[in-house]
């Protein structure tokens, strides 16, 4: 019974290729203002936060999907530590994918 719950504490997060994101989703990824929140909170960070480290006043029910959203756009990789989920953003992988548009959106979330 233990391992059964270490393997489910630790279970592998999917993250799209980077071929597979589109600006669309990303565009989409952020049309919620929940999301952009939870970008800022990552962008100011600088460095990979814990779900409940990212303040967003909604249900945890709700955080879920966010996250959901914004791993499937490929704006965020969620990496198992321990017995807790970190969120990264992918900005260096996007920057290359689209070039100059994350720096110009981080600017503006950051600004506001």
């Amino acid at each position: 019974m233990a391992s059964r719950l270490l393997r489910c504490a630790v279970r592998q997060i999917k993250h799209p290729a980077l071929a597979q994101v589109e600006l669309t989703d990303v565009m989409h990824a952020l049309s919620d203002p929940a999301r952009v929140q939870i970008v800022r909170c990552l962008a100011r960070s600088r460095r990979p936060l814990a779900c409940n480290e990212i303040e967003v006043d909604r249900p945890k029910s709700t955080l879920s999907h966010h996250f959901k959203i914004l791993r499937a756009a490929g704006l965020i990789e969620t990496k198992p530590r321990g017995t807790e989920h970190v969120n990264s953003l992918r900005t260096a992988e996007l920057e290359t994918k689209f070039p100059g548009l994350v720096k110009t959106l981080l600017r503006v979330i950051l600004a506001t």
